[in-house]
Parts: C-alpha cells; structure tokens; sequence
C-alpha cells in the first residue's frame, strides 16, 4: 500500500510540475530593467499580493576579489554597513528601519555579497534614502573599525577554530586550490584581520561598492516606474569607481589526489572530500544539480540509503556545489558513527559514485530527482523574498535573469546519460581531495609536541 501511495505521488508531481512549468512559460513574469547613469542595474518585479517589498542589493565582492594580506574584508564591510554613516549614524540604521516596520539582514560568500531589505511599501523612500547613505557616506571611524576587528575575529574563533567542521573545511578549500582565491576562507585569516589597514579598508570598500558593481532587484507591492524615480534621485548621484580587478587566475588542472588529516579534539571523525566542477554558467551546471538530487536529497537519495540506512556507517551524509562564477568544489561531507574507521566510509561514497559512472540511472529515480529540484525551485518563487533572490542570483551568476524563465526546461533536459557523463567527468581521483579529521584525546595535542629547547 505504502509502495503504491508513493507511486502515485509520485505520478502527481511529475504532472504537477510538468503543467507548472508550461503555464510559467506561457505566464512569464514582467521584469522591468532600467541602468542608471552610474552603472547600477535595476530589476523590478511587481507582486501586489501583500503590500510588502523585498529589495536586494548584489554587489559582486566576495573572497575570491581579496589576496593575501586582506583576507576577510568583504565579510568584514558586511558587518561595516550596519555600522553608521553620514545621516544615519551608528546603530541607526537598524533602528530607523525597524521604526518603520522593516528588517534586514545580509552575507557574504567567495564571490557575493548580498543586503536583503523587507519593509511595508509605504517606507520605500526611506529605505532608498538609507541605502543611498551607507553606500556613499560609510563611516570609517577608527574606533568603529577596531570594534569590529574584534567582532569578526571572535566570529573566526567561534566559526572555525573552535569548530570541527569549520575548521576541517578551511582545509579541505586551501588544499584543493593552489593558485584560484577560492583557497582561503570567507571570513579571513586571523593574521590579515589583525593586520588590515586603513589604506586597504578603503580601497576594497570604494572598488567592491561601486555602484557599477552592483545589481539591485526590488519585488513586491510596488511599479517600475516609482522604483526607478527613486533609485533616480538617490542612488544615481553615487559616483561609481573601478570594479575589482578581474579575477583571471584559474585553477591549474590537478594531477593526483591530495590529502589533509587533521588530528585534534573531538568526539567523532569527520570525512570531506571535494572534486573539482565547473561555474554555475557552465552547460553541464544542470546535470550536476540532478547527480546531486539522486545522490544526497532527502532520506530516499543514494547516499543515504547506502551509508547511513542500509550499512549504519555514518550518522550523516551530504554533499553538493553553490553558485560560484569561476570552477568550484563539489563537496562530499559523512561523520561516521562511533567505532567505523573514516576509510570505510570513504570506501562506501566511491562505490556508489562508481555505480552512477557505470550504470544508467532509472527512470523513476531521474523524475524523482527533477522532481525535488523542481519543487525547491518553485518554492522559492511563492514569496517576494524568494523571487528577488531568484532573480538577483540569475542576473549574477548566468549573466541574464532570463534563464530563470527556462530552468525548468534546462532541468527536464537532462538525461540518464547527462548524468553518468558528468559523474565520469568530474567525479574521478585525479580531481578529488580528502579531508579527514581524526580524533585526539583531549590534552594529546600538546603531549605530542617536542618540548622547547636543544633536541635530544
């Protein structure tokens, strides 16, 4: 009966999500675009289904446009923003967006960093007038500044010395690249955030928040008309700088597997294993995104079945790639359970990663797998949050929002034989590296260590 229920869910949503997405391309939303003098790009959306809007603003600096030496700044001016500027002094941005019923938040990754603003329509210029001020007027207060040095060097305590998983990951990304930024972490060494300047303060901040380096996407309760008029008079006057020197080194071709251990305290060992894979705007982006679905989404996926169900080796299993706009790491992550040697897993994830390069996919698994990605896709489209990311992160990383409106074709596109290319392709030892952390007594670490003075 369970067996027969699944079937015709499953049947459902293959017809669900085959109609939705004809009726998406027959109903294609109408984004207006406008560019202002400066460079910025703006992209509207209108959705009068609750009088509240969602605006994102994309600004293409992330980790991969630092070098060594400043590491950690653009995650550091994600923490700047909020941190007062001409008008609006410190703390007042918050304060005055959430007087008038807004939030917001914002991140940083290797290659973005994004500010998300949800207010009621009726505080839109305001939210433009805030905007405007901590884009031209930042204020590069020194005490401001060495508070938040602190900050965010305590976060790099918190989120990867004293963690595991952090830690384990920084590794895996600094051994797996040699010459691309991708190899040192978001957040920063703790050596350049100790030591960044003034003089580089400045300059990543006037070349990362050009306006002509950023992408504004607006959803919600309002026209393209009103949105344009305001970006008009409060973000058109903004002078916009030079970008941030294109990022040309790639990442030399890897001639054999490389290999990490880390050995420090912990309850359990960790595994992780990364294979080099293309950008997002790569044609292969979609097949992956289906391996992906069939191997590590939800409880029924390979993976899971495999290592976590069937042969009770891990507690969990994971993997996958993000966006990313030069070749990344499609990452694998297991802890194995108490008493299960990391090798053993390791030996379990290429058995089944053989298995998808040897055998075709059924087709029953392919249309699950389609399924899942094409739900999540549509998900995110029911919410004006969800859309102005959406949009925002095709205008970004495909180079045109228009993809968006054929994404669920591109999916449908793939075959069974896509995917066993690409898992031939990309998922092979010459391309892979492994991390394993393994664990130590607490205290071990420093008994291991020669004591100071002449050898003996």
């Amino acid at each position: 009966m369970k067996r027969l229920k699944r079937a015709m869910s499953l049947a459902f949503a293959i017809l669900f999500f085959t109609s939705f997405a004809s009726l998406s391309r027959a109903q294609e939303p109408d984004i207006k675009t406008h560019t202002l003098k400066n460079g910025m790009k703006i992209l509207v959306q209108e959705d009068h289904s609750i009088p509240n809007v969602a605006l994102y603003i994309f600004y293409r600096i992330g980790s991969r446009n630092e070098r060594p030496g400043t590491t950690g700044l653009s995650h550091f001016f994600e923490h700047m923003m909020f941190n007062g500027a001409k008008k609006y002094g410190k703390g007042k941005f918050d304060e005055t967006m959430e007087a008038a019923g807004g939030s917001n938040n914002a991140y940083t990754s290797q290659n973005v960093t994004v500010y998300q603003d949800w207010f009621p329509r009726s505080s839109m210029e305001l939210i433009f007038d805030l905007e405007a001020d901590r884009i031209e007027n930042l204020s590069f207060d020194p005490k401001v500044i060495e508070s938040e040095r602190g900050v965010v060097a305590s976060e790099r305590r918190n989120s990867i010395d004293a963690s595991n998983f952090g830690i384990l990951s920084e590794q895996l990304w600094a051994a797996a690249f040699t010459a691309h930024p991708y190899q040192w972490p978001v957040v920063g060494w703790m050596v350049d955030i100790e030591n960044w300047t003034m003089a580089d303060l400045r300059h990543h901040f006037e070349m990362g928040y050009s306006p002509s380096n950023a992408t504004m996407v607006v959803v919600g309760d309002v026209t393209g008309d009103e949105i344009f008029k305001l970006a008009e008079k409060y973000i058109e006057p903004i002078a916009s700088h030079d970008p941030p020197p294109k990022v040309t080194t790639r990442e030399p071709e890897q001639l054999g597997e490389r290999r990490v251990v880390v050995k420090k305290f912990a309850q359990l060992p960790i595994l992780m294993m990364g294979y080099h894979v293309p950008e997002t705007a790569n044609p292969d982006y979609y097949a992956l995104q289906v391996l992906q679905a069939i191997m590590f989404s939800g409880q029924s996926s390979r993976m899971y079945q495999r290592i976590v169900d069937k042969d009770q080796l891990a507690l969990f299993v994971n993997g996958g790639s993000g966006f990313s706009f030069d070749p990344t790491l499609f990452t694998i992550n297991a802890q194995p359970k108490a008493g299960v040697a990391p090798d053993a897993v390791e030996r379990a994830i290429y058995e089944e990663l053989d298995r998808l390069k040897t055998d075709l996919v059924a087709d029953q698994e392919m249309e699950k797998a389609k399924n899942i990605l094409l739900a999540t896709f549509y998900r995110q489209m029911k919410t004006i949050n969800g859309k102005a990311n959406v949009l925002g992160s095709y205008e970004v990383f495909f180079g045109d929002y228009r993809k968006l409106f054929t994404a669920a074709d591109d999916f449908n596109r793939v075959t069974k034989e896509d995917v066993r290319r690409v898992a031939q392709k990309y998922f092979t030892e010459k391309r892979r590296t492994v991390a394993t952390l393994i664990p130590e007594k607490l205290g071990q670490e420093n008994s291991n260590q020669k004591p100071e003075g002449r050898d003996r």
